[in-house]
């Protein structure tokens, strides 16, 4: 098939960028800075020629002087900007939000455009549906930045006897998680995607016949397997773990190191910006991938923060996405800068990991249902702008905003809650015109679990 052609095309594209992403890792302070700048001038120079979005924003910006100090006086770039402006922002002309949608609506798989792009969407942890173009080298740079650090350790010591990599993600369009992380680290390794939303002796069962030497998805779903193996219930001895998508809980993190004894390698990233940090599983923490992405802590007016300061949001601005670029980006997410040298030795500056409850997923009794089985199915409606989910004692009562087809969409809630484990769900839905925020915050809280 043409996917099947294409995507070895662009795998063996990864592969040859690898070894510049790995020699990259070593770089001392001097030598990120510089290259960071120099991309981040060659951005906003594309930017501010091939955006009107962009063009406006940056007028007072020279592109061949900047540093990340001049960003301060961009202006925040938000979520809903960046799906209400999509066809003043993305830099080719060719490219718009219908035709998106349309490439959306029509594959049944992961797909290329005949310009090689790949289009995707999520709902997000913020509800509100995002539609993305990554191009052919953002996607390069975007895999190396993700795979960079377990593909040295490959290299500096070669896995024993074939390999195998079990990759539990989303496992179907239209999320990026898939195509990201199907990717092999070391010469001749297999892969074989797992529906991580499936139920979970489906997902022990496909495990046990993948046989895998190493394991990547959702950290609640790795974290399960790993408590299946401590109660005897799974046979499988990974040598390197990857986890991604949600926050690493204690939990999840303690059940890994019981059952394998192995360094998880941690991934914070989104599916504007790419890879924003990544674990070295040595230290503490995640490195920035500074050479890629520059992250700006910033108090509630915008203004950047010191790094012993608390910050009320994180903007990222992507050096590698030409086609659709975020600048000062609001990403939604609160971080915290560790200090000091790193054991592992590099010179990439770290950020805390990022933190977060699973108080999204909904429990009913033994069953618990987690909040990406409806971002899943609400996250990429095109006809649904926003939603919010309130748990019922047998399913879920759905606000939505847009236009959806309501019947279709409760019962793609009830198909997947149903895989979930949930006998007979009940879910009612409700389209309305606007979804009531926190009156002091303005924020919107997604999932609403039933107390205890």
């Amino acid at each position: 098939m043409a996917y099947e052609r294409v995507r070895a095309a662009h795998l063996h594209a990864v592969q040859a960028a690898m070894e510049d992403h790995i020699a990259r890792l070593d770089w001392q302070r001097d030598r990120i800075d510089h290259y960071r700048d120099q991309r981040l001038r060659m951005l906003l120079g594309y930017a501010r020629e091939r955006s009107p979005f962009h063009a406006r924003r940056l007028a007072d910006i020279d592109p061949a002087r900047a540093t990340v100090a001049d960003l301060a006086a961009v202006p925040i770039m938000t979520k809903a900007e960046a799906q209400d402006c999509w066809d003043d922002i993305v830099t080719d002309r060719d490219l718009s939000r219908e035709r998106a949608e349309r490439v959306l609506a029509q594959q049944e798989w992961y797909s290329y455009t005949p310009d090689n792009y790949q289009m995707f969407s999520s709902g997000g942890s913020s509800g509100l549906r995002g539609v993305y173009v990554w191009g052919w080298q953002f996607f390069v740079s975007v895999a190396c930045l993700a795979w960079r650090t377990q593909a040295r350790a490959e290299r500096r010591e070669p896995p024993l006897g074939p390999t195998r990599l079990a990759v539990l993600e989303a496992g179907m369009p239209p999320h990026a998680s898939t195509p990201l992380f199907d990717v092999p680290t070391a010469a001749g390794m297999e892969t074989v995607v797992i529906a991580a939303g499936a139920p979970s002796d489906e997902v022990l069962a496909a495990v046990v016949a993948a046989r895998p030497t190493h394991l990547v998805g959702y950290p609640s779903v790795i974290g399960r397997l790993a408590r299946a193996v401590l109660a005897g219930e799974l046979h499988c001895r990974p040598v390197r773990v990857s986890t991604n998508s949600e926050p690493l809980l204690d939990e999840d993190r303690q059940a890994i190191a019981e059952a394998w004894d192995v360094q998880v390698h941690n991934l914070w990233g989104s599916t504007e910006i790419g890879v924003q940090a990544v674990s070295c599983g040595l230290g503490e923490g995640l490195h920035i991938c500074e050479d890629e992405v520059v992250l700006e802590r910033v108090n509630e007016n915008g203004a950047p923060v010191g790094p012993d300061e608390p910050a009320a949001r994180t903007l990222a601005t992507g050096l590698a996405n030409r086609t659709f670029p975020f600048i000062r980006y609001d990403l939604g997410d609160e971080v915290r800068m560790l200090s000091g040298p790193c054991e592992c030795g590099s010179a990439f500056a770290r950020v805390a990991d990022i933190g977060g409850r699973r108080d999204d997923d909904f429990r009913y009794g033994s069953i618990t249902v987690p909040a990406i089985t409806f971002r899943h199915v609400l996250g990429t409606d095109p006809r649904a702008s926003e939603y919010q989910v309130v748990q019922t004692a047998a399913g879920a009562d759905i606000l939505i905003v847009g236009r959806p087809d309501a019947d279709a969409l409760g019962v793609a809630v009830i198909a997947a809650l149903r895989r979930c484990g949930l006998p007979d769900p009940t879910v009612a839905i409700r389209v309305v015109d606007r979804i009531p925020r926190h009156q002091a915050s303005g924020k919107l809280k997604r999932f609403l679990a039933l107390p205890p």
